[in-house]
């Protein structure tokens, strides 16, 4: 029996930066190989396991819900690239999908219906078979050259985002001898069909090279295109939509510069587009007898100019910055632009009509009704098209395709995502509040809820705030299991996101950083004034994870609990060890410690791992895979410990994948198990279940159930499983 949680032994280590001395008691964590680290997380995984081994009907039914609210056996929206329609389909019972194609004959997508015979139909590659035994599976490129007969793509079964390279002949099905490993994300073909670029990266794991392999030579004689020297700077390469260019983009979180080459010559030489220019990003594409770019020169909001072919440099506007407008991204195709912008804290998508030899005609935007919604361009790889595929979803419309057609401004739904056991939109509804921060700004909220609950009632609130990443209003088929038992669901878009432009990121990083943690506070106390929320609980992963961290130290009884998943919250002993991965291209978004002492102090004062203190927490649930090459195993697993060491209340659960990486479990059942326990503990937190004597309870009863199986196996089987939060 185990009722209490393991105990991380203490061996201090120490660092002395500007004069301050760190102790770092838990340090040793972070090696792997030590003896006692793998003992030790396996030790908190089995405690964890008995502090919630009330919650395992709940975990069930949870689980039982999702899964139910899913079309198991389900495909996609063919897509037109070539001569044949592309798309994914899954098959009931199957943890992974499965890519396939069918020859095409028109721009309208075939009509095939899940789970039917579909005659001529391709399988390009099925996940499934390549997962076999192993545990994990990820695919780090999945894509076909131009003409349509091979197949590159990339494995990883262990979680650490490092693949191995391979190609398959989809007219035979044969996999090619050509296997290349350790190499990263990406990777494109040239127009020969039988040239292929692909990035590997350095010791700190950052993509730096970038090298040409041609079909049918050996790996180590494959050719280095580029290596990138700065350490800053992350290397990636791709093609036009044109398939007239290969582009080779090199960028750190705040510059970007981009090399190009014709497509027909892959032993070429790329030429320069225009130098790195400190604090200016830029992406290109190629639209027929001119290139268009992105930038933010001088457009802290970004603008959108257009480039002679032979001089790619020359930016003449084509949309000017706005103050209230961020661009976002932008599709090049043979008569029309598309452009992804940001306004008041949504998204939108605009046309730009292009005639060859009369230039561009008056911009439009395409109209939506909700009050809330995320939209973006979807896939489209077809240069010449008269249609734009959207993807569009809110807190309440599933994940919905549709095609504009250019031609009539008509908006042909495609699909929508279905979602079985009767649900209906029209039981939902989804608000915008606003909070008030400490130096009084607006901070949006968006919320959704069932019909007819009654308020203030527990509510998660999620927030990420990093790197310009918004975290858009979407709909998720977990949700509704919260949402049912008369949760509230809100996101808190605080600054160092992108909602609101990017100002609101730069408001939010650096040394501005703390705004993003009293912005979410402020967002927890404006839900609970306006009568919202009752017992809030937070959540959010990785710098999302950094955020549940800093906000517990400020604020921890605006919380009745928090779930921190691959959470950042060591981040000033990473930040201050370049020998880690991505410590480097971070120092742009949090500043570099090393070489800057006030950087040091202000990350010092948040940073969550520094900060622990001596005062009552609520429970807490950190999240962690062993293989995360992001954030490490070892921040989360310190963080606890110190928690347990240093603080009161709680309890404070640490629960590590084993076999996984940054983002959890790769198939999809398994990732459904897994948010239906993240569901139920925070069900139960909201319920005030989760108590140090729920986990001596729950001991007591395990133990019994070893001293007694048989007995363990009649009517007491019931009491053990049953659930406070019921």
């Amino acid at each position: 029996m185990r009722s209490l949680p393991p105990v991380a032994k203490k061996s201090p280590t120490e660092r002395v930066h500007h004069g301050d001395v760190v102790i770092d008691e838990y340090a040793w964590l972070a090696d792997k190989d030590n003896p006692d680290t793998v003992p030790y997380l396996e030790a908190e995984n089995a405690y964890t396991e008995q502090a919630t081994a009330h919650l395992a009907d709940l975990r069930e039914t949870i689980f039982q819900e999702i899964k139910g609210r899913t079309l198991e056996t389900d495909m996609s929206v063919p897509t037109r690239k070539g001569g044949w329609w592309y798309y994914g389909r899954t098959e009931e019972g199957k943890q992974y999908g499965i890519q396939c194609r069918l020859a095409a004959v028109d721009e309208t997508p075939p009509e095939i219906k899940p789970g039917e015979t579909i005659p001529g139909e391709q399988v390009i590659l099925d996940m499934n078979e390549l997962a076999g035994d192993s545990p994990y599976l990820s695919l780090g490129v999945s894509t076909v050259s131009p003409d349509g007969n091979l197949l590159a793509y990339s494995t990883d079964y262990e979680g650490n985002e490092r693949f191995t390279l391979r190609f398959k002949d989809l007219r035979t099905g044969e996999t090619l001898p050509d296997e290349i490993p350790g190499v990263f994300y990406g990777g494109t073909w040239a127009a020969d069909n039988s040239t292929f670029f692909y990035t590997v990266t350095d010791d700190a794991w950052r993509p730096y090279r970038v090298y040409r392999h041609v079909i049918g030579t050996p790996a180590d004689q494959d050719v280095l295109v580029y290596e990138e020297t700065d350490e800053r700077f992350w290397v990636g390469v791709g093609l036009t939509r044109s398939q007239r260019y290969l582009v080779l983009s090199a960028g750190s979180k705040i510059t970007s510069e981009v090399r190009i080459l014709e497509a027909d010559d892959p032993q070429g030489e790329f030429r320069l587009v225009a130098p790195r220019e400190t604090g200016v990003e830029y992406g290109i594409d190629h639209a027929g007898d001119h290139f268009v770019v992105l930038h933010n020169r001088n457009a802290r909001n970004f603008e959108l100019a257009r480039a002679p072919l032979d001089d790619p440099g020359a930016w003449t506007p084509l949309i000017e910055h706005r103050e209230d407008t961020r661009l976002l991204g932008m599709d090049a195709f043979s008569d029309h632009l598309v452009v992804h912008f940001r306004r008041d804290g949504l998204t939108g998508i605009r046309i730009l009509p292009y005639r060859p030899g009369e230039g561009y005609g008056e911009p439009y935007e395409i109209p939506f009704t909700e009050p809330l919604y995320q939209v973006e361009p979807g896939g489209n790889p077809e240069f010449e098209t008269g249609r734009v595929r959207l993807g569009y979803t809110s807190m309440v419309t599933p994940p919905t395709v549709y095609d504009y057609v250019l031609a009539t401004g008509e908006l042909i739904l495609l699909k929508q995502r279905p979602v079985l056991g009767g649900y209906d939109p029209a039981d939902y509804e989804q608000f915008r509040e606003w909070a008030v921060a400490e130096d009084g700004t607006k901070v949006p909220i968006s919320i959704v809820l069932k019909k007819g609950t009654p308020r203030p009632a527990p509510t998660l609130l999620y927030g990420y705030g990093s790197y310009e990443s918004s975290i858009d209003p979407s709909f998720s088929v977990a949700r509704l299991s919260l949402l049912d038992r008369g949760f509230v669901f809100a996101i808190a878009h605080v600054r160092g996101g992108g909602e609101m432009g990017r100002q609101w990121y730069e408001d939010g990083k650096l040394l501005r950083k703390k705004n993003t943690f009293t912005d979410f506070v402020a967002c927890a106390r404006h839900l609970r004034e306006t009568g919202w929320a009752s017992k809030i609980i937070a959540r959010g992963g990785s710098a999302g994870g950094l955020l549940m961290g800093a906000v517990l130290n400020l604020a921890p009884d605006e919380f009745a609990g928090a779930v921190a998943e691959v959470p950042f919250v060591d981040a000033l002993n990473t930040i201050l060890d370049p020998s880690l991965p991505l410590t480097v291209i971070e120092w742009d978004e949090w500043g570099n410690p090393l070489e800057d002492p006030e950087v040091y102090a202000y990350m010092k004062s948040y940073s969550p791992y520094e900060n622990v203190a001596e005062r009552a927490y609520p429970p807490i649930l950190a999240t962690t895979s062993l293989n995360d090459t992001r954030v490490l195993y070892h921040e989360p697993a310190k963080w606890i410990a110190r928690l347990r060491a240093t603080a009161s209340g709680g309890p404070f659960l640490l629960k590590t994948e084993m076999g996984a990486g940054h983002g959890g479990r790769s198939g999809r059942y398994d990732a459904w198990r897994e948010e239906a326990f993240v569901l139920s503990w925070i069900v139960d937190v909201a319920a005030g279940g989760m108590t140090h004597e729920t986990i001596a309870a729950n001991a007591a009863r395990a133990d019994q159930a070893e001293k007694a199986p048989v007995a363990a196996a009649g009517s007491g089987d019931a009491e053990a499983t049953s659930t406070t939060s019921e």
